[in-house]
């Protein structure tokens, strides 16, 4: 199905709905990298932990903050990677009640994997555009994220991240 309008007529609207665009276009996005990581058999949010967890050593809060996941998520999804063997908790050095997350080499073969899976899929949207297309729209769109779009705005009832359902 090929979306071109929000549900609202532009006709009624005097600049382009941004919001609806950038929604759509976000969880084809989302659903289009779930069946490529499914093909690896991992998620992208296994993925996204994984790849944080390489950068550095990261207690659990501290990843979960790098990763944007609620402190439940994170535990269920340290918990699958343990399990599968993919990373392990491991007492800081520190403070012997944080733990350390630490990625095992089956983990950091996943994440090198990963990489490839999570290029194709960008390079697959990248390449419906032409390449004068190319450079303006992530051009803008980093300007954007850097910019204007970097943080939340305060308001008085917060938005709610949609998160995808493993």
């Amino acid at each position: 199905m090929a979306v071109t309008a929000s549900p609202v007529s532009q006709r009624e609207r005097q600049v382009i709905d941004l919001s609806f665009l950038l929604n759509h276009a976000s969880h084809v996005l989302a659903t289009r990298m779930t069946a490529a990581f499914a093909e690896i058999g991992i998620t992208p949010r296994d993925y996204c932990v994984l790849a944080h967890a390489m950068s550095g050593e990261y207690t659990q809060i501290e990843l979960a903050k790098l990763s944007d996941l609620d402190k439940t998520t994170m535990l269920n999804t340290l918990d699958e990677l343990e399990r599968a063997g993919y990373a392990v908790r491991r007492p800081s050095p520190a403070d012997r009640r944080v733990r350390i997350v630490a990625v095992t080499p089956a983990g950091a073969g996943l994440v090198a994997t990963g990489h490839q899976v999570a290029d194709r899929v960008h390079g697959e949207v990248l390449d419906a555009l032409r390449p004068q297309e190319r450079q303006a729209f992530t051009g803008a769109l980093t300007g954007l994220v850097a910019g204007l779009l970097a943080e939340p705005v305060e308001c008085d009832r917060p938005v709610r991240r949609a998160r995808v359902p493993s």
